[in-house]
């Protein structure tokens, strides 16, 4: 029988005791950051008043366009709005009011494992990974569409991840299914192979009932009656229109008491203004007019007013990251967030670059060294 000589065993010893070592060595994880320093604010307290008051004025001169959805219209007109065929126009200070009456100012969503739930809300800012990418790209194969394979790796590596927090939603498209029933795969994703805090489906209302009812067999009938276990995002179909996909996805998740975040998607100069102060002004009224109809749907039902605003080339009309005027209208509408009472999610690592070189990274940093400043409670596209 062949022995190990002094030197295999001397190696093997010390391969046994870097394994102990790494082994033992606890890595300690937060499940949300606490915000110790004061957000900057860049604009005045009139400056401030003055946007709102525009916003008011959008609202209740220009209105909503309801698209493809007069169950929405409904629900708003019976609410108080002024309803002309699918335009919805609000009184002055009608989401506003119905906004301050209900909507959390801070909340809790509960992961499956009940340590990693995060809390959302000021002071707190919760680290969310990217968020709709149709490509992925490996050293193996270079860039391609994603597939739902990709999908459950990038679960795996989120829940890994000593730096994020939550599970996040769409990690990237899988194409390699069919859209109808791709939300099942996605969710049970999350489900089985990560125990933290979770977005579902939303590019239908059946859609996203499915995902919210996936939710209730994996915690239960009752605590999704009292407690809040999936998040929606729901985008705005700017310049000041909602749709039926969006508005009744919004629609399911509140009616559960689930979280909804209603996000503007701008792009400076195609759908909105140019300048901060426009760009911020609509993306106001249209955030409005989403939190207050899951506020009608269901009093008290958590809402987090989103924005997600960028530049665009003017030559190109490619989007840009990381230029002066997105990182403006976020800390001008982080204020706002914070006058309103509701959390606040913007930010992240963001870039126009193609690949990873010097422009992505001060891209990405001054993005995110912004998102930092700003205050902004949940923090989507952290991880680019």
């Amino acid at each position: 029988m062949a022995t190990d000589v002094p030197e295999q065993r001397q190696t093997r010893r010390g391969r046994e005791a870097r394994q102990a070592a790494r082994l033992a060595r606890a890595v300690e994880t937060l499940p949300y950051l606490t915000r110790k320093l004061a957000p900057v604010e860049v604009i005045a307290t009139e400056g401030l008043e003055q946007i709102e008051h525009n916003a008011d004025t959008l609202l209740e001169q220009v209105g909503i366009e309801i698209v493809n959805y007069p169950d929405a219209v409904e629900i708003f007109r019976l609410a108080g709005a002024e309803v002309e065929g699918a335009r919805v126009r609000f009184p002055r200070g009608m989401c506003r009011a119905l906004i301050n009456a209900t909507a959390p100012r801070v909340f809790t969503q509960r992961a499956r494992n009940e340590a990693r739930s995060v809390v959302i809300g000021d002071p707190h800012m919760v680290l969310v990974p990217t968020y709709g990418s149709p490509f992925v790209h490996d050293l193996d194969h270079g860039r391609r569409y994603a597939t739902i394979e990709d999908f459950r790796n990038f679960v795996k590596l989120t829940y890994t991840s000593h730096t994020l927090h939550h599970g996040g939603g769409t990690l990237c498209e899988p194409v390699d299914l069919p859209v109808n029933k791709r939300h099942f795969d996605m969710v049970y994703s999350h489900i089985r192979w990560s125990d933290r805090a979770f977005m579902g489906s939303v590019t239908h209302p059946d859609r996203a009932r499915d995902s919210v009812d996936m939710a209730r067999i994996v915690f239960g009938a009752e605590t999704l009656e009292t407690e809040h276990v999936i998040m929606g995002l729901a985008n705005a179909n700017s310049p000041m229109s909602w749709d039926f996909n969006m508005l009744g996805s919004a629609k399911a998740y509140a009616e559960a008491n689930q979280v909804m975040l209603i996000t503007p998607f701008i792009l400076g100069g195609a759908m909105a203004p140019v300048t901060v102060a426009a760009q911020a002004t609509q993306t106001l009224a249209e955030a409005l007019a989403g939190m207050a109809f899951c506020q009608i749907v269901r009093p008290g039902a958590p809402v987090i007013f989103g924005s997600f605003a960028s530049s665009m080339s003017m030559q190109t009309g490619a989007p840009t990251f990381g230029t002066p005027e997105p990182q403006l209208v976020l800390f001008v509408l982080a204020a706002l967030s914070r006058r309103l009472g509701v959390p606040f999610r913007s930010g992240g690592n963001f870039t126009a670059s193609k690949v990873p070189d010097y422009q992505a990274a001060y891209e990405s940093a001054v993005s995110f060294m912004a998102t930092m400043q700003a205050g902004v409670n949940f923090n989507l596209h952290t991880a680019g």
